[in-house]
């Protein structure tokens, strides 16, 4: 066999011996699971456990055919009533659960109501079998449409909320709050905006606080006023970094220009000196003017 391989192959003497060592190591290994088994058989008693599970499957089986078929009888103390007028103690009764029992509250107290008997049968808690044996229990009133069933309902009346006029300088997020159309959300928005801003010169800037759109400002623009008294100026002479770095109508960069400007060429005399500034565009300034001062104090 050696000369065989070394016709084909060349194998030195120490290649082949371990080529032949391996070749008897993967037979050993291939035949142990089958020398095992013969010297050590199963201890199992695999008839046992198939009958075990044979029963299992058939408990599991007759349970199921036992919930099909509806066998569980229905809990509940039969009465006359009236769907339109049970309070949920009754319905707990009838045998409906805590939370179906409510399910039937809610729906009358939205405004809903039982004209018929076959009415009931649209409600989800009430199944087949429920409903079939409270169909001689059930006497629907006509008074579900008068006067007397609205007053035992009461639901609640949405009052018209009055115009009012908000000065958005000062007033805080509850007075904001009474204009219609903001709500508590937009409130805190342009409080918060404003803040950041030094309060606003012009209605119009209102469109810049986030997801108040057009529609939205039409809707609010005749209730609030703007007092630009109140407005808080920036002396550019005087401001830092950390004082302007959170000014919506300037970024990192303008603020940085403004300031290095200053430090090049001395305080700013009046709003012509930072057209100077070259980062600055046309808009940025005449949206900034309103609120710089120019004090040498």
């Amino acid at each position: 066999m050696r000369k065989w391989l070394n016709s084909y192959f060349n194998f030195s003497k120490r290649e082949y011996n371990g080529l032949l060592m391996m070749i008897i190591l993967i037979g050993v290994i291939t035949f142990i699971p089958y020398v095992y088994e013969f010297f050590v058989p199963d201890q199992g008693d695999r008839q046992a456990e198939s009958a075990a599970i044979v029963k299992l499957i058939l408990v599991e089986t007759l349970k199921k055919k036992e919930w099909a078929s509806h066998k569980m009888p229905l809990k509940g103390v039969l009465f006359d009533f009236d769907p339109n007028y049970a309070s949920q103690a009754d319905w707990q009764r009838l045998g409906l659960s805590v939370k179906q029992a409510a399910v039937m509250i809610r729906y009358r107290t939205k405004g809903g109501k039982f004209r018929k008997k076959e009415d009931l049968q649209k409600m989800y808690p009430i199944s087949p079998e429920l409903y079939a044996r409270l169909i001689p229990y059930i006497h629907i009133s006509s008074l579900a449409d008068s006067t007397s069933f609205k007053k035992l309902f009461k639901y609640p009346v949405m009052t018209k909320r009055q115009p009012v006029m908000v000065s958005v300088n000062s007033a805080d997020t509850l007075a904001l709050d009474e204009v219609k159309g903001i709500g508590p959300a937009f409130a805190r928005r342009i409080v918060k905006y404003r803040d950041r801003l030094g309060g606003f010169c012009r209605k119009e800037q209102l469109l810049e606080v986030f997801g108040l759109d057009s529609l939205k400002y039409r809707e609010i623009k005749d209730q609030v006023t703007i007092d630009v008294r109140s407005l808080k100026k920036i002396n550019i002479n005087k401001v830092e970094f950390a004082d302007l770095q959170h000014h919506p109508y300037l970024n990192f960069k303008q603020v940085n220009a403004v300031l290095q400007f200053r430090k090049q060429h001395g305080n700013y005399s009046n709003i012509a000196d930072l057209k100077k500034v070259a980062i600055l565009s046309a808009e940025t300034i005449e949206k900034l003017a309103p609120y710089i001062s120019f004090d040498h104090d």
